[in-house]
């Protein structure tokens, strides 16, 4: 037999307090002799401080705030000559490595030169960045951004 086996039943009962002397937590049933915690339906909010000001308005603000928006992960020019007569997309980038997963917001940013054509499917790139694929006799296709496939744990 197993601990987690056994099948016991609750055998103690509530404590009846405030039921009198005799009964071991009477008159102030544990509670104390006045004051705002001996009285029924008391209850201060988290942070009370007496009247006091609380420690968190006592405390200073940080400046600033963080964003959620997610920053794109950035592609540069000059990284696309290995993908020469090849389409670049979001897994075509994942699977050399220069971005972390497919389905990331991907940017094509100016930085080295473009010598050899290529076609270009992501969801965002600056101009100059088209401009330099282009003139490599390349294109620019705006796609959106992959998103992932949902597995559903629901059974119908």
């Amino acid at each position: 037999m197993k601990y987690s086996d056994l099948k016991l039943t609750k055998s103690k009962k509530a404590n009846r307090v405030g039921r009198g002397i005799a009964a071991g937590q009477g008159k102030t049933a544990g509670r104390g002799t006045k004051g705002q915690m001996s009285r029924t339906g008391s209850s201060k909010n988290p942070g009370f401080s007496g009247g006091q000001n609380p420690l968190m308005q006592q405390l200073p603000k940080l400046p600033g705030f963080r964003s959620h928006h997610l920053k794109p992960e950035v592609v540069y020019t000059g990284q696309l000559d290995q993908f020469a007569n090849k389409i670049v997309d979001a897994e075509t980038l994942s699977k050399a490595g220069l971005i972390s997963n497919a389905y990331v917001n991907v940017k094509l940013l100016t930085k080295g030169e473009v010598t050899k054509k290529v076609t270009v499917k992501l969801p965002t790139a600056s101009e100059s960045a088209i401009a330099a694929v282009q003139q490599a006799g390349g294109s620019f296709e705006k796609v959106n951004r992959l998103a992932r496939v949902k597995t559903s744990t629901k059974k119908n």
